[in-house]
């Protein structure tokens, strides 16, 4: 009942004081409160973040604080304060309360539109094939600051990917704009959805879609003793009765040389003991044919989808027990700091298979469900500067027989 009666008295009191003051005073704090959460995450770039790292308890802890405080000063406008009393009150008609109830229900019926069946219907098809795609997706922001969801969807679409592995996707924090990109995404590629960490654990976060059920799925935390801590998800995909392993993780950063050993172990450790077919779709931060990348190479047991790509440093995609089909890099045309990376595989019939190892720069030949979308152009070497998403760094590359 305190606590109820302090709101209107602080508001009260808060009327009677100067605006521009009162103003300046709460705009302050807030955007302090705001640059403290984001000292909490971003602490391994910032100024002093060794005091902050995740300690959103240090925040939570300052704004309770500042409700005692404010309830202490208004002990005394809360006796004096006089509440309204109302005489001779009756209910509204039968006729408002039914207009009511309408609005009510018609506001309820949007719910009922975003309510989402159980199964999408998306089928492996004869040839067992399916495209994974992995991309640092810089929070549904693109690199002027401007929201990028709608044209993300429309990108991915144009893709084809049936798995995608988003980086950099927990938009969830107050200073990102509280949007939860996956739900956002999921409903409107029609996709499964699964997130991992929390936003409560400090990370920048993980998200996985999928065109087929998410049947099991681990949210990490892995080792990070110096840097930013790097999220997870290691995740299990029903396609149409066949059990395919994803790993979508963004690693530490560069400088932080024991963060990035130890959650290359944890990483190899997963891929190895991988039962099923597994796909790494990963932020690795580092060159190929590094420390990093041959741990999990070798003892993660998982192959490169291309092992002549020397001109790569953080987006790599591995696997185990599959055919790869093709591998395509997609410029990014300012839509995030980051390219996107796909790769194509087929599932082998039994384990006595055999990968197909020779490259094929010209689509000529190969078939027409195994081909990138000619959207993205064709076949190009170096970087593609241009304000559209295309083809670029020695790509599209496609795998035969030899």
């Amino acid at each position: 009942m305190t606590f109820r009666r302090s709101i209107p008295s602080m508001l009260d009191q808060v009327s009677c004081t100067c605006p521009p003051i009162t103003l300046t005073i709460a705009v302050v704090v807030y955007l302090v409160e705001i640059f403290f959460w984001v000292w909490t995450v971003a602490y391994n770039f910032v100024p002093g973040g060794v005091y902050t790292r995740e300690h959103t308890d240090y925040l939570i802890g300052f704004v309770m604080l500042s409700l005692l405080v404010g309830f202490h000063l208004m002990k005394h406008s809360i006796r004096t304060y006089s509440f309204a009393t109302f005489v001779n009150t009756s209910m509204p008609s039968k006729a408002i309360r039914l207009f009511l109830g309408l609005i009510i229900l018609v506001g309820a019926s949007g719910f009922v539109y975003r309510i989402q069946p159980n199964e999408y219907g998306h089928q492996l098809g004869e040839h067992k094939q399916f495209s994974a795609m992995v991309w640092t997706y810089h929070f549904g922001y693109d690199n002027r600051g401007w929201p990028s969801l709608e044209r993300t969807a429309k990108l991915i679409e144009d893709t084809g990917a049936d798995v995608v592995g988003l980086l950099e996707s927990d938009a969830s924090k107050p200073f990102l704009g509280h949007n939860d990109l996956g739900m956002w995404l999921g409903e409107r590629l029609k996709m499964y959805v699964d997130f991992g960490p929390a936003t409560k654990d400090h990370t920048w976060g993980s998200l996985l879609l999928s065109k087929y059920p998410i049947v099991e799925s681990q949210h990490l935390l892995l080792p990070s003793p110096e840097g930013e801590l790097a999220p997870a998800v290691v995740a299990t995909v029903n396609m149409s009765g066949h059990l395919v392993n994803f790993i979508v993780v963004h690693m530490g950063n560069d400088r932080d040389d024991l963060d990035r050993k130890l959650q290359a172990e944890q990483l190899a450790d997963n891929l190895a003991n991988s039962k099923h077919p597994v796909v790494f779709l990963g932020y690795v931060t580092s060159a190929p044919n590094s420390r990093d990348y041959k741990h999990l190479t070798t003892v993660g047991k998982a192959k490169d989808i291309d092992s002549t790509d020397l001109e790569r440093w953080c987006e790599y995609i591995f696997y185990r027990k599959l055919i790869r089909l093709g591998y395509a890099r997609i410029s990014h045309a300012s839509l995030s700091d980051t390219e996107i990376q796909m790769a194509k595989f087929r599932i082998p019939d039994s384990d006595d298979y055999v990968d197909n190892d020779k490259i094929v720069k010209k689509p000529d030949g190969i078939p027409e469900h195994v081909r990138f979308n000619s959207r993205f152009g064709e076949y190009k070497d170096g970087h593609s500067y241009l304000p559209d998403h295309l083809f670029h760094m020695s790509t599209p590359k496609y795998f035969v027989q030899a």
